[in-house]
């Protein structure tokens, strides 16, 4: 009620589960064990600008990311998680295009700078480059896993044309071949192996199938016998994106390369059937259909929550990020992956039903680029001694290095970061918390947060009844909230007041000095208005949190939740964490209170003191 005054909202009752499917796919769960299955982001990992691109390399167990400053990052998939290895400023420009040939042994990066480079993976050295009179866009390798010299296929900016090339020689060569099929910018490419064919579409929708080899002038559009099972491109489906005006944002081959994947401009997903040409699958991820899901309910999303996912996707609707997502097939071919406005969408083709939903609590992130790798990796042993630093492995560890470790790896709408999903949910035990801060901060930003520490403090001891409690304090993410707390402290605000709403299992609340949950102010009289911060989240126990009764409603009441509380994300302004006197906060938590949830012995503060 309006008398409860601030307070964090309790978790969200979950439904009972979906009704029985009636198709089945046969070994479903061994599949599903297969795939990432984890609620919330494990880890991620920083670039020095967004990060627009990411790849796991087949075979070889890379992770490569790239950010649209030009910068590429390779990282190798361990026994758990990703561990960085080699970077490169590769690019002058944004990159456009970052793939990874089929036997994962060579990378290609294309930029707004008119260069295309060869990195060699194994070895993570830049191998070759090529320098072009035109503005290289999507690329694919059109190779078979044997050939001794990598094949590149490159579309031009504001062209239609697609050349040929190899990835070893001269820096300048002619293409093999150039491909005249389109009569538009070509902006999405792919390659099926198994029948040695190309598929590219253009921005008029058009789609076209044609050979890898042989590649020559006089003969450059004849496919292998029996690629295809059609004999004209008018009875299937190729043309259904050229009537639907839309365009693709990505093209993806299953791996036994029965079906092909394009994730569309207008928010469509097709799946088609390569051979027949057959539109077999479609999926509409737009914005209407999440409106028209929210208006009934399904969605199972409160108003605020909606409201931040709508504008979002407004904003990233009139940018050019949204041309970065993508869909990707499982090994199997029986699943597909895509990201969506409510997460990371898990499809069984196979039962045409949504399997899971990975990332759906995690409502600060728009994902965009999506890389899955699955089985186990193949860890180098000399890598492998020095992240354990020469220590021998235990029978943990080696139980661990035999086993599956599924992972997702995605970029996010305006995130200079790339986040890691993973059977596991994140370690709130870790003091170094999920988000790695794996680059330096510049002179600026460090001098910056000197003078927001000197002024606001960087860390408070509440000493209460029950002992102290020690916080580290956010304030160069957070300095409104945290000079509000500070001052409040340094004034003494806070001395004698009384922990008035104690939820086992949940959170303490305090710093209201009525003691009812229904009083205080700001240090500035009144309210004052949120601040989120994508790194500072309810995604562990022990977060010190505003209290407050809807957006921008602030005043002194704060809270330390017991719990990880994913759903008080961007609701509650987190400016802190316990990083002393967990036992203190526990058994506050533990007191015995009365149907108010106000315990029946006061439990006071007794003063807070601040330190930089």
């Amino acid at each position: 009620s309006d008398d409860d005054g601030p307070m964090p909202a309790a978790a969200p009752e979950v439904e009972a589960g979906a009704k029985r499917k009636k198709r089945k796919l046969a070994h479903e769960k061994v599949f599903l064990d297969n795939l990432p299955s984890a609620e919330m982001y494990e880890k991620s990992y920083m670039h020095r600008d967004t990060v627009a691109h990411v790849v796991v390399t087949p075979k070889t167990d890379f992770v490569i990311t790239a950010s649209v400053d030009g910068h590429v990052k390779f990282w190798k998939k361990m026994t758990e998680g990703v561990e960085f290895v080699k970077h490169y400023h590769a690019h002058m420009g944004p990159i456009h295009s970052l793939v990874a040939s089929n036997d994962g042994m060579r990378l290609c990066t294309t930029s707004e700078d008119k260069a295309v480079k060869f990195f060699e993976v194994i070895t993570f050295d830049m191998a070759n480059m090529l320098r072009l009179s035109y503005v290289p866009t999507e690329a694919a390798w059109i190779h078979d896993a044997n050939a001794p010299i990598g094949k590149i296929a490159i579309a031009e900016q504001g062209g239609p044309l697609i050349r040929i090339y190899p990835s070893e020689g001269v820096a300048d060569p002619a293409p093999f071949v150039t491909i005249t099929l389109h009569r538009a910018p070509v902006c999405a490419i792919a390659f099926n192996e198994r029948f040695g064919t190309v598929i590219s579409c253009d921005e008029k929708g058009v789609l076209e199938y044609w050979p890898s080899t042989p590649l020559n002038v006089s003969e450059p559009h004849t496919l292998a016998k029996g690629a295809v099972s059609f004999k004209y491109k008018m009875d299937t489906d190729l043309y259904d994106l050229a009537k639907a005006k839309t365009k693709p944002c990505s093209l993806s081959t299953s791996p036994d390369g029965a079906r092909f994947a394009i994730l569309a401009a207008d928010k469509q997903v097709r799946v088609f059937d390569f051979r027949r040409g057959k539109l077999v699958r479609k999926y509409d991820e737009s914005m209407p259909v999440f409106e028209d899901a929210n208006a009934r309910g399904t969605l199972k999303l409160d108003t605020i929550d909606f409201g931040q996912r709508g504008a979002r996707e407004a904003e990233l609707e009139a940018s050019d990020a949204y041309n970065t997502s993508n869909a990707v097939f499982d090994e199997s071919g029986h699943f597909l992956a895509y990201t969506t406005l409510i997460g990371i969408k898990v499809i069984n083709l196979e039962t045409n039903k949504v399997s899971r939903i990975i990332g759906r609590i995690e409502n600060s992130e728009r994902f965009l680029n999506l890389a899955l790798f699955q089985g186990i990796p193949k860890v180098d042993s000399q890598m492998q001694q020095s992240r354990m630093a020469n220590k021998p492995k235990t029978k943990e560890e080696m139980e661990k290095s035999a086993v599956p470790d599924p992972l997702f790896v995605c970029t996010a709408f305006k995130k200079s970061r790339f986040y890691t999903f993973s059977t596991r949910e994140p370690n709130h035990d870790d003091p170094e918390g999920r988000d790695v801060f794996n680059e330096k901060p510049t002179a600026e930003e460090m001098v910056q947060e000197e003078i927001t520490s000197t002024v606001l403090g960087k860390e408070a001891v509440i000493r209460t009844t029950m002992g102290d409690v020690h916080m580290k304090l956010f304030g160069n993410e957070c300095p409104k909230t945290v000079e509000n707390f500070t001052v409040h402290a340094r004034n003494g605000y806070y001395d004698g007041l009384l922990f008035h709403r104690v939820i086992k299992g949940f959170m303490v609340q305090t710093g209201d000095p009525l003691g009812d949950g229904t009083g205080g102010e700001s240090i500035w009289g009144g309210e004052f208005e949120d601040e989120f911060h994508r790194n500072l989240r309810h995604d562990r126990p022990f977060t010190l949190s505003m209290a407050n009764a809807g957006p921008g409603t602030n005043g002194s009441q704060f809270f330390i939740s017991t719990v990880p509380c994913p759903w008080l994300d961007n609701k509650h302004t987190v400016f802190g964490r316990v990083t002393k006197g967990m036992d203190v906060v526990q058994t506050i938590e533990n007191a015995p209170v009365d149907k108010l949830d106000r315990p029946h012995d006061e439990i006071k503060i007794l003063q807070v003191d601040i330190s930089v």
